[in-house]
């Protein structure tokens, strides 16, 4: 082989290697990072009551389309769990929480817990299961950081 076709063949590894972890780490609930880690947000910094179990925090911006489908599962989740609460902020209007979160792509979504201490956070369209056993995990933790 020329060196040129092997040059080719290890950039071609080398970028679907990165698009294949892209897509796994895309939406998985974490531990928050350690910007957000240990932040406890109030009624006053989002605007509504927290949730009495858990609060889902969305940050969203005007033109995404995963933001949407975010939004849609979040808020069915909120609606089908008692004690959850699902906010969404636009990134644009709310540059304080997303410097202090250290928000870097939308969707970004925090779980919070009943005291307003995040917990876990997820970066793109979170999945539903990943979200729900967040929630359920709160209990068990005590609203601690993960």
């Amino acid at each position: 082989m020329s060196p040129g076709l092997i040059a080719l063949v290890a950039a071609l590894a080398v970028a679907l290697a990165a698009g294949g972890l892209w897509r796994w780490r895309d939406g998985r609930m974490r531990a928050a990072r350690a910007a957000s880690a240990g932040t406890r947000l109030s009624e006053h910094d989002l605007g509504v009551p927290l949730g009495q179990r858990a609060t889902l925090l969305q940050f969203s911006s005007e033109f995404c389309a995963p933001c949407r489908a975010a939004r849609s599962a979040l808020a069915d989740i909120a609606a089908r769990t008692d004690g959850v609460t699902h906010v969404e902020l636009d990134v644009a209007d709310r540059l304080d929480l997303v410097r202090r979160l250290d928000v870097r792509r939308t969707p970004t979504v925090f779980v919070l817990g009943p005291d307003g201490l995040v917990t876990q956070r997820a970066s793109g369209r979170p999945r539903p299961a990943d979200v729900v056993a967040a929630i359920g995990g709160i209990g068990s933790q005590e609203s601690r950081p993960v």
